[in-house]
């Protein structure tokens, strides 16, 4: 589905990550969930990334930047099939029940099933294999990242890597099978969705995580010392929010490699994505035009310095074959002209944040009079604190700005929703959280800290028809349900 598809009428979207399902998996919920949104006039579902997290459940820092996270499957689902009892799906821990899985699927399957087993892995081998035998290595050395494996392993030794390859056989396999099933549960919801008017939006972080199966199985590709440790790593410059910037800590691309490889990382990289999504957002999009490169000896982002990226070439190399990008540009903070220019190169809609836009003057970009058409309009995002929980912390000044702009006493976080869903925005997004007029302790992430954050779920008792009705009647106002 192209782009142009998702863009060609006013549309409103719903934010809301898989995890955040009651039952946080590809199951019953996510089926109703869709039904909701079609039953309010809502043609997009935007979800975070979709991959293998570490401990800290985040899923910006995932363990590969094609797998799907198997935490996801449903096993309700699974125990539909033909081919499996139900009763062997008992169990908390997932390989386990897998593991199970797959010895009744090897022994009971059709041999049509089997082959669609057999034409996922070839179709995805080039991704896949480096990815269970990642894992797999991983669970032998009790989860330490990569780059402490012993020496061999580390260094993808051939001799090594053939010994896990033939002692390891059967737990491979598990893991190939588990995303196959992850794949295939993904897009059946996706074919469900889609046959109902909805478009599903993903995210893809420009940087990805250094304890991963794409830095272990490409270290080339990466700013790395032969011991597998980052010579330079990402962040963002110290600015108003942070006196010393922020430091990511993700390795840097040897970009000139990518260039001498026609970005082949990246095309794979995108098509693993289009076939999960209709629309993909870039996160930190300005990194394409130029990274803030941080020396990784340094524990601040203090002194860094600005490196030019090729996004432009990368662009035109994503671009062949393809009518347009179905991408959406991340563009928050302070972003330059070239910035801009190279997103308007290829037509990439950037992004309005309705939170950031009061307690100024009319010049704030954010400001509805200010948006452009080729933008998405957010409440928030999962970044963000909710909209009501935002409202009832800013200062009076800023508050008095929001009354004043809008002229309304509408309650919030209402008054934010109306305001995006009626901007000349091509496309609103509204967080679940504020669909629900949840407060500051339903936020999914607190930028900066580690505890506490990536659980938040809600429950079905707390969406209401009538909110569904509401956000309804506000779409087809503001000329946003698709017909």
């Amino acid at each position: 589905m192209q782009q142009a598809q998702v863009f060609d009428a006013r549309r409103c979207g719903v934010l809301l990550h898989l995890t955040s399902l009651p039952q946080a998996n590809l199951g019953d919920d996510a089926y109703r969930f869709v039904d909701c949104l079609c039953r309010a006039g809502v043609s997009i579902w935007q979800m975070l990334p979709l991959g293998p997290t570490h401990n800290d459940g985040s899923p910006y820092q995932c363990l590969s930047a094609h797998a799907g996270n198997q935490q996801l499957i449903s096993l309700e689902l699974l125990s539909q099939q033909p081919w499996i009892t139900p009763e062997s799906l008992q169990g908390e821990n997932i390989t386990a029940v897998m593991t199970l899985a797959w010895q009744q699927f090897d022994a009971h399957a059709t041999a049509s099933d089997k082959a669609g087993f057999s034409a996922f892995c070839e179709q995805q081998q080039d991704w896949l294999e480096d990815y269970v035998l990642f894992r797999e290595i991983r669970h032998l050395n009790h989860d330490t990242a990569w780059f402490d494996w012993p020496q061999p392993l580390r260094d993808r030794d051939s001799q090594a890597l053939a010994d896990i390859r033939t002692q390891r056989a059967d737990a491979l396999t598990v893991r190939r099978f588990e995303q196959f099933i992850f794949f295939s549960q993904w897009q059946a919801l996706r074919s469900y969705a889609n046959q109902r008017g909805i478009y599903l939006f993903g995210d893809m972080p420009i940087f990805v995580a250094h304890d991963s199966s794409d830095v272990w199985a490409s270290p080339e590709l990466f700013t790395l010392d032969e011991l597998g440790i980052p010579t330079k790593v990402a962040g963002v410059p110290p600015d108003y929010f942070s006196e010393t910037g922020q430091r990511w800590g993700n390795p840097l691309y040897e970009w000139q490699t990518h260039i001498d490889e026609n970005f082949h990382w990246w095309q794979q990289r995108l098509e693993t994505q289009l076939q999960l999504f209709d629309l993909i957002r870039i996160d930190h999009f300005r990194g394409f035009e130029a990274c803030w490169e941080i020396p990784a000896e340094c524990e601040t982002a203090i002194d860094g310095r600005w490196v030019e990226a090729p996004g432009e070439q990368l662009f035109e190399q994503l671009l062949k074959d393809r009518d347009a990008l179905p991408l959406v540009a991340e563009d928050l903070g302070i972003i330059t002209e070239q910035v801009t220019d190279l997103r308007r190169r290829y037509g990439l809609p950037g992004m309005k944040i309705l939170q950031f836009a009061f307690g100024g003057d009319a010049s704030n970009p954010y400001l509805p009079h200010q948006h452009e058409t080729d933008s998405i309009c957010y409440t928030g995002t999962h970044d963000n604190n909710t909209t009501l929980g935002w409202y009832q912390e800013i200062d009076e000044a800023t508050r008095t700005h929001l009354h004043s702009y809008f002229a309304s006493d509408e309650e919030m976080p209402w008054m934010l929703i109306r305001a995006a869903l009626r901007s000349v925005s091509g496309v609103a997004v509204i967080p679940m959280q504020d669909l629900l007029s949840l407060d500051g302790n339903h936020r999914m992430n607190v930028p900066g800290t580690v505890e506490g954050n990536w659980r938040w779920q809600f429950s079905w008792d707390q969406l209401e028809e009538g909110t569904l009705l509401r956000l309804l009647e506000m779409n087809e106002l503001y000329g946003r349900k698709d017909q």
